[in-house]
């Protein structure tokens, strides 16, 4: 069966064929963050007519790489939820469309579904069941998988993402959008202007004794400090190193802590954070000492991409099953959508 996976839920447009015997045949992402760093984050008319443009050369790209054409085709997957309507809506039309005028079916997918099994892409893959860490610039949760489905929601954030407050504390000390990855490579500057910690920030809810998370008081917390310090680039490695160890800290706490409530020894971590080396690091080394397992998707399959939604396509219409069922060609978006609902 070969899947052919649209994703437009934000600010990337991302296509891929994904094959059930030969996997991964050919991908493209086109980001829209030149466009938004303009203005400072996504601005969501411009994120919908930008997929417009893109979506269907990029169809047309990935078919050539693989050789092959609209017609061979067996089934289309399409981010369906959660994001921005008007985006998830261009997507959702497209998929559609082609379905309708290929006679083939078209399946909604959620979001948060592709991010939770992209680590599948990988040679280095787990194997259900076990926990995930989803943490991105929209999404900070802890889930229990047991199955392609059967999901249990273990522990979310409170407030602000763990990629939020990335952000949020870039533009605090100066830093383009997005700001995660800019602020990242600041604190790897830490060491080059002093190997003593100046600043030690919060740790929200590290001892709640629950699996939720809170980041709007880290975020807070540097605003303090910027405004005690004079900003110069030492003190904005300081304190960007001493928000990422925070940050680290917490999440590893709690993804360790839900596998020793669940007690399952895999974690898988997805989502745009989920690239950070200090956390991969991080968990890495704490992991190995329980005996425990982490499995990350590769760096480009962290973000947004359409291989993670033709993968999750093709897992759900092999569960479903396709052979002799009416398509069925109405469609929605579903921007706020819950993954426990699936």
């Amino acid at each position: 069966m070969l899947v052919l996976g649209i994703e437009t839920s934000c600010d990337e447009t991302g296509i891929a064929l994904y094959h059930n015997k030969q996997g991964l045949l050919s991908h493209a992402l086109y980001s829209q963050i030149r466009m938004h760093s303009e203005y400072g984050g996504v601005v969501p008319e411009l994120a919908s007519r930008d997929h417009i443009r893109r979506v269907l050369p990029l169809i047309k790209q990935v078919l050539t790489t693989a050789k092959l054409n609209l017609k061979d085709l067996d089934a289309i997957a399409y981010t369906q939820g959660p994001g921005l309507a008007g985006a998830l809506l261009v997507g959702a039309s497209i998929a559609n469309a082609l379905s309708f005028s290929l006679k083939i079916p078209a399946i909604g997918i959620h979001h948060l579904e592709g991010h939770l099994l992209s680590a599948m892409l990988s040679t280095h893959a787990p194997i259900f069941p076990f926990v995930a860490l989803l943490v991105s610039g929209g999404h900070t949760q802890l889930m229990e998988v047991r199955g392609l489905g059967l999901y249990k929601l273990l522990g979310e954030t409170l407030d602000d993402a763990a990629g939020e407050a990335f952000d949020k504390t870039a533009k605090l000390l100066g830093l383009g959008y997005p700001g995660g990855p800019a602020l990242s490579e600041l604190a790897d500057t830490f060491y080059k202007f002093n190997k003593i910690e100046r600043f030690k920030l919060p740790r929200p809810m590290l001892h709640s004794g629950d699996l939720n998370f809170s980041f709007s008081g880290l975020k807070t917390a540097v605003l303090t400090l910027a405004h005690k310090h004079e900003l110069t680039q030492q003190t904005k490695a300081e304190i960007a190193f001493a928000f990422q160890k925070a940050m680290v800290d917490v999440l590893t706490e709690k993804s360790l802590a839900a596998l020793a409530q669940t007690g399952l020894t895999q974690l898988v971590v997805a989502g745009g954070v989920g690239a950070n080396r200090q956390l991969r690091n991080n968990l890495d080394y704490r992991a190995e000492k329980i005996r425990a397992v982490v499995f990350y998707p590769e760096f480009k399959f962290c973000t947004d991409n359409g291989a993670m939604i033709a993968l999750a396509g093709l897992m759900r219409l092999q569960k479903l099953g396709i052979q002799n069922k009416p398509l069925k060609y109405s469609f929605t978006a579903t921007p706020r959508w819950d993954l426990e609902m699936l």
